[in-house]
């Protein structure tokens, strides 16, 4: 992984334009080769980023061009670098959820029906360049569905479904993606920011997933 802080302005330029005036700014780059620029709020939300595929080039002057296979563009215009230090981190073991969590995933992903009927699974632990989604699905219509399962729904669940939703719909083989939150209690202030964000909010009952009741998966 490589890490540089600068001075920068940033601009992206694709289905959408978008423009960062310089500033001081971390930019990551990866060895998945995902380019991303973050600011010293936001925690790990990144400002802009770009996911791989994508081929960075650097110029003489300063200047970065990142490019995806779709050619959209970010570029990043440095005027001052003040930290550039590369580390290779290894192989990550990877997130090891809690044992009801993992569970919940593994059954909701063998009874997909229960979220409507028409419902399937695309894949378990579907990846991304910020990291795996729990399931991703169709819902009855045939629309990609995003899922993120939490044993206790708070917001930061919710914070974190979005960024994947925000990086899957750029993808134009699963775009539109919509979003469902699904965990065993889902908190009010949870289920507000879901409802403000699009995403639908399932609470799910562990026991009735392993078939012992059937009546108690609800779906809001």
């Amino acid at each position: 992984m490589r890490l540089v802080i600068a001075r920068c302005s940033v601009d992206y330029a694709g289905r959408l334009t978008a423009h960062l005036p310089p500033a001081p700014r971390l930019i990551l780059v990866k060895a998945d080769g995902s380019v991303s620029v973050h600011a010293d709020d936001r925690a790990y939300k990144p400002l802009n980023w770009m996911s791989p595929p994508c081929t960075l080039k650097e110029a003489e002057d300063g200047v970065w061009t990142v490019v995806n296979k779709a050619g959209e563009k970010l570029i990043i215009t440095m005027s001052e670098i003040l930290h550039d230090s590369s580390h290779e981190l290894g192989t990550d073991p990877g997130l090891i959820k809690d044992g009801v969590e993992a569970h919940l995933q593994e059954l909701l992903a063998d009874r997909m029906e229960t979220l409507g009927t028409g419902w399937s699974l695309i894949r378990r632990e579907y990846p991304t360049a910020i990291g795996p989604v729990d399931i991703l699905g169709r819902d009855g219509d045939g629309a990609t569905v995003a899922i993120e399962i939490k044993r206790r729904g708070e917001i930061d669940g919710v914070e974190q479904l979005t960024r994947y939703l925000e990086l899957l719909n750029r993808d134009p083989r699963l775009a539109p993606v919509k979003g469902v939150f699904a965990a065993q209690e889902i908190k009010p202030q949870a289920r507000v920011l879901a409802g403000d964000r699009g995403i639908d909010c399932v609470t799910l009952d562990y026991d009735a997933l392993r078939g012992i009741d059937d009546e108690k998966l609800r779906l809001f």
